[in-house]
């Protein structure tokens, strides 16, 4: 089966940035990225701009992006209003947000996880009257930072839900990093046989130390998109505890797509090593300080800048 990597530096690995990057250098991170050879991008946010101001700009990225450019990128929404805005402004692809946990969702999005879902028929007629595509993410789907461990059957009663028909993709959360292999691996296979047929997507954390471990045991039990940024960047500021995402390098370097080679992995860590400079932020990704090695046996190796 073949995995897509999907990276979301430029939404989730924002999100806790002190920092706003201009238009044009978020321009450049996705074309940089797709030239590499990332087949899907998560670009932004229609996130209030006050509550979230590194992703204000979304619409502004997205407006200089290509059509062609565009079909490989994602944009987080909550509403159907945030899916019309994003349609409007040049949106292909949507993904709908919603928490697992009341207290969370409250949080993250100011209404209850039933408000959500009573919206998503809305929301999904708005994406695909317009063309686009529309996933399901389900935040909090294994523990929340307010509730603690979140019950299994209530992440497959959620993706059971009617409400949720056409939205093609279901995406499963560790938003806290908090989850081991084994759960993950049964969360999938659950939801591979009794939810509806979609095409399934592990986002993980590395809070714990689990991100690469658990995206393994989630493509193993069926996933066929895997979420990460760049150096381990990100995390939800509504969520106490969460810290960066598993990183991109780190899930390319262990699930070695057809594309990868050590030229083009040695291309993504100076990607991610000059943002995170940028930025200001430390670099997480393992397999980032491996490419910059002396070992130089080793074919992936690169040594130092």
């Amino acid at each position: 089966m073949t995995v897509l990597v999907r990276d979301v530096t430029l939404r989730d690995g924002l999100q806790l940035t002190g920092k706003t990057l201009p238009v044009g250098v978020k321009v450049q991170v996705v074309r940089e990225l797709l030239r590499i050879g990332l087949p899907a991008l998560e670009v932004g946010s229609l996130a209030r701009p006050d509550l979230v101001p590194p992703l204000a700009n979304t619409l502004e990225v997205l407006a200089e992006l290509t059509d062609e450019e565009r079909d490989r990128c994602w944009i987080w929404v909550a509403t159907p209003g945030q899916v019309r805005r994003a349609m409007d402004g040049g949106a292909r692809h949507v993904q709908y947000c919603l928490s697992v946990s009341d207290a969370h969702n409250l949080a993250n999005i100011g209404r209850d996880t039933e408000a959500s879902l009573a919206a998503m028929p809305q929301a999904v007629e708005n994406a695909l009257g317009a063309g686009g595509s529309i996933q399901l993410c389900l935040a909090t789907a294994f523990t929340c930072p307010f509730e603690g461990p979140v019950d299994p059957n209530r992440v497959i009663s959620i993706a059971q839900d009617p409400r949720t028909a056409g939205a093609e993709d279901i995406v499963v959360c560790d938003t806290l990093g908090q989850a081991v292999p084994a759960e993950v691996t049964r969360l999938i296979r659950r939801l591979r046989t009794e939810a509806p047929a979609r095409r399934t997507v592990f986002h993980g954390h590395d809070t714990w130390g689990q991100g690469v471990a658990n995206t393994l045991a989630a493509v193993e039990a069926g996933a066929s998109m895997v979420d990460g940024a760049l150096g381990g960047l990100g995390g939800c500021p509504f969520a106490p505890g969460a810290s960066g995402n598993t990183a991109t390098e780190d899930l390319l370097f262990a699930l070695r797509p057809h594309w990868l080679t050590p030229s083009i992995l040695e291309q993504l860590t100076r990607l991610g090593e000059d943002l995170l400079s940028e930025l200001g932020e430390p670099n997480r990704s393992r397999s980032a300080q491996g490419v910059r090695s002396q070992a130089t046996a080793f074919p992936w190796t690169a040594g130092p800048r």
